[in-house]
């Protein structure tokens, strides 16, 4: 018998100690006696692991723990994790943020209000609008704003933020996103903008998703990716492009635009 809970939130956590907001989780469970979050312990070598089993001895019924030997990336350990919850709870919604919660808990669940019919799929956004508090390093805004427009022009729909590590779905939708292994270990939200319009055409896809603007979200300085990633992340880009292309050229009744 699966366990209840109307919403699981996957966290992948790797060399997380230092900044691994406990207090912020504590204050959440109490909040929210319904919500399942899962860590996914991806090979640290810090105190994460010790950390996180803290955690879950002081709320056992919120709180599950998946740990892996050997680091496996970003996109696979939020696979696993999504697969995990799945297979052992009862659930509508999942979702999946950063451990740094630069999106609270709470701005996620807010966001968890838009998942109803026809919407699938929503995520957040750092628009820096009137009204919102989005901190951002200028140089990683910069970065950040030139990398998502190429990215919005390869998937040819307009969305203004495809990397905000924040992204709720249907129980029923993320089984058959997360099904299969990522190409890119750090892009892999792309990638699951392309399942989308392969499982439901570019014309219906779209009326599933919904990007929101969150109204705070803060730059903690602090980030596993490499900075010798971004000459890589080209190389990533284009085989995502291509292999999604190509898929949908061997499926002539899938519409990509």
């Amino acid at each position: 018998m699966k366990l209840e809970k109307n919403m699981c939130i996957v966290i992948p956590c790797y060399n997380e100690g230092q900044r691994l907001p406990a207090e912020e989780f504590h204050s959440f469970f109490q909040e929210s006696p319904l919500v399942l979050v899962c860590f996914v312990n991806d090979g640290s070598v810090d105190d994460t692991a010790k950390i996180l089993e803290e955690i879950q001895l002081q709320h056992p019924d919120q709180v599950d723990v998946v740990s892996y030997p050997n680091n496996v990336g970003k996109a696979e350990a939020v696979r696993r994790g999504i697969h995990h919850c799945n297979g052992k709870y009862d659930h509508a919604h999942i979702a999946y943020l950063d451990a740094d919660l630069a999106t609270s808990l709470q701005e996620c669940m807010k966001l968890r209000e838009h998942l109803k019919s026809p919407i699938e799929f929503c995520f957040g956004s750092r628009i820096r609008l009137l009204g919102t508090f989005i901190k951002r390093k200028k140089r990683r805004w910069i970065l950040g704003r030139f990398i998502a427009t190429i990215i919005s022009q390869m998937l040819r729909i307009n969305v203004y933020d495809t990397q905000c590590g924040c992204k709720l779905f249907s129980k029923a939708l993320s089984i058959q996103l997360f099904q299969e292994p990522f190409i890119s270990k750090w892009l892999f939200d792309v990638e699951l903008f392309f399942r989308m319009i392969m499982l439901y055409g570019m014309e219906h896809a779209i009326p599933k998703m919904l990007e929101i603007p969150l109204t705070r979200w803060i730059d903690t300085g602090a980030s596993s990716v490499k900075l010798s990633y971004i000459f890589k992340l080209w190389l990533d880009l284009y085989h995502i492009n291509k292999t999604y292309r190509v898929r949908a050229f061997k499926n002539p009744s899938i519409k990509v635009a």
